[in-house]
């Protein structure tokens, strides 16, 4: 059974007129629900992640700064979301939710976190509509437990995966791997262990022959026993903020490809949902989905 972290909170209410699409976050398991892709069980509410977790990931002050909402206010306009009370309690049970679906993809080859993906989050800051970086916990997590000697992190978001990359700059069991928009936000990029930068307007053919050219040589040559994919849908020609030009064909055949590698060598794998900013909100909940249906299908059917 397909396993999906979810819960209330990840649809936090934000300032009327804030571009960054929550609803989506509502939208896509009850579409997923409609129309009989997964069924109520395939659901789990995550809870509260323990300190401890943040702090194999974060810096003690950062994290004491964040949960007592005393971080300054240029690093709260980093991220860009008005800080509360309510919006750390909602980062913290992402993280969680993505932890929990690690034990559900050792079990069931794939889980997946319908929030996640907060990589531009460092050790000791936030950006980006960032505040803690679920996938570097979760990684950490995995590794401080013993339930993986190497892990690969494949980022497809359109956006580089700055923090992530950073956190895992001189760690050797965790591999970076970010395929990304050149000419995108961050305007500074990190140095991730393989950086694929794609020119603007870059279309389905050259973006699936890159991935197709560098993730089976990856899995190959760094033989990790666990994955992390970041399925951000900002790759879409449709973005406000992508750049890029994929057709939500090519987003589904992209996703269909990490879902056909880590079969292949028998991987588990957990799945975030990454940015997606189209101007159209069933533009971006559609494309959500096809991630969803094809884990669904190739996994379980």
């Amino acid at each position: 059974m397909l396993k999906i972290a979810y819960a209330p909170e990840y649809c936090y209410p934000l300032p009327e007129g804030h571009r960054f699409p929550m609803e989506k976050y509502e939208l896509i398991p009850q579409q997923l629900l409609r129309e009989g892709t997964v069924a109520e069980d395939s659901f789990f509410v995550p809870q509260p992640i323990e300190e401890q977790w943040i702090l194999t990931t974060h810096t003690e002050q950062y994290w004491h700064d964040l949960r007592t909402l005393q971080l300054s206010d240029k690093m709260v306009r980093r991220i860009g979301f008005p800080l509360t009370e309510q919006l750390v309690q909602r980062e913290i049970i992402i993280a969680q939710g993505t932890i929990d679906c690690c034990h559900y993809a050792r079990k069931y080859g794939v889980a997946m976190n319908v929030a996640g993906g907060t990589h531009h989050a460092y050790a000791d800051k936030g950006e980006g509509f960032c505040l803690l970086n679920d996938v570097g916990i979760a990684a950490n997590y995995l590794l401080k437990t013993e339930l993986s000697k190497k892990i690969l992190v494949i980022d497809l978001d359109v956006h580089q995966g700055n923090g992530t990359a950073c956190i895992f700059e001189k760690e050797p069991r965790v591999f970076t791997f970010s395929m990304h928009g050149k000419d995108n936000y961050p305007l500074h990029k990190e140095k991730s262990d393989l950086d694929i930068e794609l020119a603007t307007h870059t279309q389905d053919e050259t973006y699936l022959a890159l991935l197709a050219a560098h993730l089976p040589a990856l899995i190959e040559e760094q033989k990790p026993d666990f994955l992390f994919f970041i399925s951000g849908v900002d790759v879409l020609g449709t973005d406000k903020l992508g750049k890029l030009s994929l057709t939500k064909e090519g987003c589904k055949k992209r996703d269909e490809m990490v879902f056909h590698y880590a079969r292949q060598y028998q991987l588990p794998i957990v799945v975030v949902m990454g940015g997606g900013y189209s101007k159209r909100l069933a533009a971006i909940v559609e494309a959500h989905c096809n991630t969803f249906r094809l884990a669904e299908t190739m996994y379980f059917q």
